[in-house]
């Protein structure tokens, strides 16, 4: 991989993040684009690096509301901010159990799998139409509502299911207003995405890292400015558009990612 590569990567990474139609996914296909030949393990990492460089653009961004968790969570109170926080840190859960038990076997669906891709992207199509036709969209995230937004984020890891749209979707679905929806599922990925990053310094993944280091680093300030750009903009995207043109979109996408495995 380059170093025009890792830009051209960090770009996809940083604009699609926050649309709902799958940053992994996107990642994948460019890579087979690219001619990445690295093992899965490899292109794994730069999924993790630029991930984390989104994550901490949405830091940025949120930083008033992240601020307001941690307040909310240590008040103790049954506040609104209270329960807030420990709904996103109850929907956290399901993903990282899957994260922690099943690293493995989700290092070997990112290398490539272009057919696994298009596939999920369909699959991610058919949760945004349905999304789309959801009335009624005005409760809270409640406890309940929040572990079953969590384990659409846990369904997300694999590339091509988008996880703002599986959470944003699942959440319109159990009718949870839009913005709130939108709001809680680009906060509740934050402490996830930084975990992980943690408990890869602390495995030594970093310290196995083939080739020129400078092509992690370029990719992740890439992918932070981009992010945090981007960030801004598209999150009212998000909340103002309507979900049935992103799932046209992950349709075509994803017809055409088949359909490149059988040529």
């Amino acid at each position: 991989m380059t170093i025009f590569d890792a830009i051209i990567l960090a770009i996809i990474q940083g604009l699609t993040e926050f649309l709902p139609v799958s940053s992994s996914g996107h990642l994948e296909l460019a890579k087979v684009i690219l001619g990445d030949t690295s093992l899965p393990e490899e292109s794994l990492l730069m999924t993790v690096v630029l991930h984390g460089a989104t994550a901490l653009s949405t830091v940025v961004v949120f930083r008033k509301d992240i601020l307001d968790l941690f307040k909310g969570l240590f008040q103790f109170k049954n506040n609104d901010e209270f329960q807030f926080s420990l709904n996103i840190v109850l929907s956290m859960i399901p993903a990282g159990a899957v994260g922690l038990l099943f690293n493995d076997e989700i290092e070997q669906f990112f290398g490539g799998q272009v057919l696994l891709v298009g596939s999920m992207l369909i699959v991610t199509a058919i949760l945004l139409l349905f999304a789309d036709k959801a009335k009624n969209t005005d409760k809270k995230v409640g406890i309940v509502p929040a572990i079953i937004i969590g384990i659409s984020q846990a369904i997300a890891i694999l590339p091509g299911i988008s996880r703002s749209g599986a959470t944003i979707s699942t959440s319109v679905l159990l009718g949870i207003d839009r913005e709130k929806a939108a709001r809680f599922s680009f906060l509740m990925v934050v402490p996830l995405i930084m975990g992980k990053m943690a408990k890869d310094v602390l495995d030594g993944a970093f310290e196995n890292i083939q080739g020129d280091t400078i092509i992690y680093i370029v990719g992740f300030i890439a992918a932070f400015i981009t992010g945090i750009f981007a960030c801004r903009w598209m999150i009212q995207l998000v909340k103002k558009s309507q979900l049935k043109y992103f799932a046209f979109y992950c349709f075509i996408l994803g017809i055409i990612a088949i359909t490149y495995t059988f040529i």
